[in-house]
């Protein structure tokens, strides 16, 4: 084998190390080397514009040196050519994500970036500083507080801006105010309206569902390397430390909201079910600065993630990147994002918006277009073509969202997962499927050596289906799990999309290897459980409900909550689980008081309900048994499940 060219067949040997490129996936990486501006080097400018200073690897650890975050294992991106197991343009967009540390956007505003996925954006008012979201962990984010006040001077927090509802934006606010502050409510804690509802609800019902798709998407548990992972587009990886959500003291209300915070004004633009359901943007007049969130990005956005959410509104995005250029076009001297790194110039600043903007509102219109025409998302997919203009927008590229699966998402939206077609209708399921499916191509040798010729052709995609099938059908067959692991692996190392390339990757990995072993899912921590409504307890408890288990039986609880001041009839029937907020049972089983908060350290597992109850932190009437029977007609599900393979274990 040479630098560039595997075997064109794939071995028969299980758990093997990462193969090379194969001969189509560089002839591909060839032709993009040829269409794409790489001569434009005026990102690697800005990326590293107003540096200050940094940590050695940007690395951050915890008070017992657990390393929660580094860059030390991505120094393979020092070279500036790419390997030809890395598409060149992901390959260019990795190496953009490598600056790290403390940089001025202007005089008085500044970033930390590269301490994590996201950025942490300070604006310098008359006394203090405004921190603008605040990383993914309280150590990341300390640690980033540090860097600043080492270069700019110690001075107190003025106030924490949250620009929406995703955990890497604030997770790390404990690391940001001391609890002295807190306990003194002296900072405002400033978030878009509905923020707190979304925040905790967006990832809590499919939460264990959306946590190992995450895996996929990217990459933790994936080598680093031109191998394995190398980026998430958006930036490395996500932060491994410590989360705690702070609840808001002031919401943004709408468009057009104004707040003077420590002698700045700030003028904010709503702009929910974007890219996180509750999100905004603002403008500073004194510092010409422009802060568009997470909307107008180096990259092409998701508008559904492969770890699973609601879909988003291309359409409503795109109005509001044009509202925002309505608002402030012109008038800016910097915008930065709370990913990557800022651009300067009202004409570069607008330009870039105007093409943001058309991207989301392309894809939008585009593939309802198609979709009015007939054609199935996978057509649609098939079909679309982005215009010059955008295809050759560095900032426009698919590295995190993709238009071959943004526009799916799109047909998602508006017609949901049924493409008409009745064939499609009631399919069979993955397993049954794959053993008729390697019943008609005549057994599994037939099929592996049709693979084989068409993977020395480069035709991975339909190779990756058919051996699917077969993998289902038969899990523990070596020589189709190592075949499939390997045009899973090509497909990867052709991606541009970094999230393309981990699940490609992670898969292959699992095919070989088998599912990695992870220590088991810590419980909720408290400070999250005491940020949902009541209610969202009561949701997150229904859908544990093993319905089969429950087949039969009626179970009715009262609940007060003396320090909320609530009251709730829960009801199991029908093999549901409901509930009545307000109202109290006059024959239920039984009935509980305690406090709200004595709940949360029950179901964080802090203390026992036993323990509570002869502490007398909880008071009961009946029969506090049927509790009991009922926490036992619950599910506790599993960390990790079988994507690429069948399930081992049975689900009922």
């Amino acid at each position: 084998m040479t630098e560039t060219g595997a075997s064109e067949t794939p071995k028969e040997i299980s758990k093997e190390l990462p193969k090379d490129a194969s001969a189509s996936v560089v002839a591909r990486h060839a032709a993009t080397l040829k269409v794409l501006p790489f001569s434009d080097t005026r990102d690697f400018d800005e990326a590293s514009r107003g540096f200050l200073g940094t940590l050695e690897h940007a690395r951050v650890a915890t008070a017992q040196g657990r390393v929660v975050w580094s860059l030390e294992p991505y120094g393979f991106l020092a070279d500036a050519d790419a390997p030809a197991t890395v598409d060149p343009s992901l390959w260019r967009q990795s190496r953009l994500n490598m600056n790290h540390g403390l940089f001025e956007v202007v005089p008085g505003v500044y970033q930390i970036r590269g301490l994590d996925i996201a950025n942490m954006t300070l604006i310098e008012g008359d006394r203090g500083v405004i921190v603008v979201d605040t990383l993914t962990s309280i150590e990341g984010a300390r640690a980033a507080m540090e860097l600043y006040f080492q270069h700019r001077g110690r001075k107190p927090v003025a106030a924490v801006i949250f620009t929406h509802t995703h955990t890497d934006h604030w997770g790390g606010a404990r690391g940001v105010l001391d609890d002295e502050t807190l306990a003194n409510g002296s900072v405002q804690i400033i978030a878009p309206n509905l923020f707190m509802e979304h925040a905790v609800s967006e990832n809590i019902i499919a939460g264990p569902a959306m946590l190992r798709r995450a895996q996929y998407q990217f990459g933790p548990l994936l080598a680093k390397g031109p191998r394995g992972q190398v980026d998430c587009g958006l930036g490395k990886s996500m932060a491994a430390g410590s989360v705690a959500l702070l609840r808001p003291t002031d919401l943004i209300m709408a468009t057009g909201d104004t707040r003077v915070i420590d002698g700045l004004e700030f003028e904010f633009q709503m702009a929910p079910n974007s890219e996180a359901p509750a999100e905004m943007h603002f403008f500073i007049p004194r510092y010409k600065l422009l802060n568009l969130a997470e909307n107008c990005t180096h990259n092409f956005h998701n508008l559904l993630p492969f770890r699973g959410a609601d879909v988003r509104d291309a359409l409503a995005w795109s109005k509001y990147l044009g509202e925002a250029l309505q608002m402030w076009g012109g008038k800016a001297d910097a915008m930065c994002g709370q990913h990557h790194w800022p651009v300067w110039g009202d004409e570069r600043i607008d330009s870039m918006i105007r093409q943001q903007r058309d991207l989301y509102k392309f894809a939008h219109d585009q593939t309802i277009r198609l979709m009015n025409h007939g054609l199935t998302a996978s057509e649609i997919a098939e079909t679309i073509q982005l215009p010059a203009s955008l295809e050759g927008a560095w900032h426009g590229r698919g590295y995190y969202g993709h238009i071959r699966h943004n526009v799916k998402a799109i047909y998602q939206k508006y017609l949901g997962w049924y493409d008409a077609n009745p064939v499609n209708l009631d399919p069979l399921p993955p397993v049954e499927s794959g053993k008729k499916y390697v019943e008609y191509m005549g057994g599994a040798d037939a099929i592996l050596d049709r693979a084989a010729k068409d993977f020395a052709k480069g035709e991975f995609r339909f190779v990756a289906q058919a051996l699917s099938h077969l993998v289902f059908a038969q899990p523990d067959h070596p020589r189709a799990r190592a075949m499939l692991a390997d045009t899973l692996e090509q497909l990867g190392y052709s991606a541009e999309s970094a999230t393309w390339r981990n699940a490609y990757l992670f898969g292959a990995q699992e095919l070989r290897l088998g599912m990695p072993k992870v220590p088991p899912r810590p419980p909720m921590p408290r400070e999250t459980l005491a940020a949902l409504r009541t209610e969202q307890l009561w949701d997150v408890l229904g859908v544990r409900l093993n319905g089969p288990k429950a087949e039969g039986k009626r179970i009715v609880l009262n609940w007060n909550f003396t320090d909320t001041s609530e009251s709730f009839v829960l009801n199991l029937e029908n093999s549901a689980l409901t509930y009545v907020a307000g109202a109290q049972a006059a024959t239920a089983d039984a009935g509980f008081t305690l406090a709200r908060g004595t709940l949360d350290e029950v179901i964080a597992k802090l203390t026992s309900f036993p323990e509570a109850v002869a502490a007398g932190k909880i008071k009961f009437t009946g029969n506090p048994m049927r509790l009991n029977e009922l926490m036992a007609l619950m599910d506790e599900f599993p960390r990790m499940f079988e994507i690429v393979e069948p399930k081992r274990a049975a689900v009922s």
